[in-house]
This record gives structure tokens, sequence and C-alpha cells, in this order.
């Protein structure tokens, strides 16, 4: 392993499992020291522990709960390098029949707390000394999705909306934090094999009147590259954004989904 982010220092949120867990897994293994969130507090101390790193319980609608998690970061590091601002949730239910509980549910989490948690970091990136070695004071990474590009999914209409919101917020930080020599990217996977795929092919299979599975068969059936996504396969484009091989890249939402989205 080449280890591109030695010493680098990282905060991972929502990586207790899925991608969170994975992007933990291959960051660690490249050197970069990690402070992993989740509200799975117990969840994100295990993988910790596996890794040789630190955790922090937190759930990320919380103002305070944000605050004391980057306050963890640089008690612990007196810096951050990187944020890979993951934390997200699903719900599959048909246009019409979303409430506004629903509406607001998704785009607290996806959108809201992902802004927030964006801001936190950023303000006091924007005072630190550059990354060493590095013409940059930091780097932000979220996990947005293909559904920001593939809207017209009937039972994932707000979830792609919120996923549209997040690319928009990157770009939009790329803009305004580039004077501070802070870049902003996103990562668009496309159908992961993870716990939120498992919970959306029951929802859906349901809601369908389908064996369980179907939703999932249906959905992979049809990408270029043959095979269904893993976790892993976003671990490099991770590492790419989080190294120094990406500080003249800002503003850019990478899709990997296999080939099921192409162009812009």
């Amino acid at each position: 392993m080449s280890r591109r982010l030695e010493k680098r220092t990282a905060l991972i949120t929502g990586a207790a499992s899925g991608i969170g867990a994975a992007c933990a897994r291959r960051l660690a293994a490249e050197g970069a020291r990690l402070l992993l969130a989740d509200l799975d507090g117990a969840g994100a101390e295990k993988l910790a522990g596996e890794l040789g790193q630190a955790s922090v319980q937190a759930d990320v609608t919380r103002a305070a709960d944000i605050e004391r998690m980057v306050d963890a970061a640089w008690e612990r590091w007196g810096r951050l390098d990187v944020l890979v601002n993951n934390a997200g949730i699903v719900q599959v239910k048909p246009l019409l029949e979303i409430t506004e509980d629903d509406w607001d549910r998704i785009m607290r989490v996806n959108l809201r707390a992902a802004f927030f948690v964006l801001q936190a970091v950023a303000r006091r990136m924007v005072r630190q000394a550059p990354i060493p070695g590095s013409e940059l004071r930091g780097k932000l990474i979220h996990t947005a999705s293909i559904a920001a590009y593939r809207g017209g999914q009937p039972l994932l209409g707000h979830y792609s909306a919120s996923k549209a919101g997040l690319v928009s917020v990157s770009r939009t930080a790329a803009q305004v934090l580039a004077p501070h020599r802070i870049t902003s990217n996103c990562m668009c996977p496309g159908a992961v094999d993870t716990p939120m795929w498992k919970q959306i092919d029951a929802d859906w299979t349901t809601l369908e009147g389908w064996e369980r599975g179907e939703a999932w068969k249906r959905r992979t059936a049809g990408i270029p590259l043959g095979r269904p996504e893993v976790a892993e396969d976003l671990t490099g484009l991770a590492v790419f954004l989080a190294s120094a091989d990406s500080d003249y890249m800002t503003g850019q939402a990478v899709k990997v989904d296999g080939g099921l989205v192409m162009g812009d």
C-alpha cells in the first residue's frame, strides 16, 4: 500500500457501516489518522478499535453534536485536513404519499446536516496552516449519489432532491473556499450493496408486492460493467480526493456507478 495519506487527519461521518466504514478502512490503510463519527456510537467505537483510531458518537442533525464532534478533532490533532461528509439516510415512498415529516427528515440529515457539518469544519480550516507538503488548508469530500443526476426515480423523489442539493452546496463551497485554499468535491455512488440498499430493497419490494431481492436485482441488472457496486469501489476515489493527487480539483461531482449514468 502506498500510504498516500501518511499523517493526514480526517473526520468521517456515518462511519459505522457501509460506505463510511469502507472509506475508514482504506484511509487508515493509507496512513491517515481518523476520527470516526456516527449516531451509532458503539458501531463507530468498535470500528475505531479495530483500526487503532478514535471515535465519537454524534447526531449530525444537532448543532451541539456537530460542535462537539469538530472540537474532538481539533483537540486531538490541533487541525483537520480532510472531512468525509458521509452521513445519510433514505426512504422509499411514492411521490404523492410523501408527507412533510418525510420530506423534513430526509432533508434534515442529507442536506441540512451535511451543510452545517461542512460549515463547522470549514470555519476552522480557513484559519489553520496548510497541510504539510501542500498548498491547501483542507479538503471537503461529500457523499452524494447518482440520484442527484438521475431524477425521475418514482419512489425516491425526496432522497434525489436532497442529493442534488448536496452537489449544489458542495459546488458553492468550492467557489467560496477556493481563495482560502480549501477544496470541495462529491463522490456519487450508484447502487451499492450496503445496509441502506437492503432497506431500499425491503421497502420497495413490499410496495410492489415482489419477492425480497427483486428491486435490487432489477436496479443492478443494467449496470454496464456487469456487477453490483460494493462500498470498496468508492474507496479509491476517497483516497484520491483526500490526497495531494487531487489538489487542483474542486467543485466536481464524480460518479462511481459502473456506468449507470454516463455524461453530465
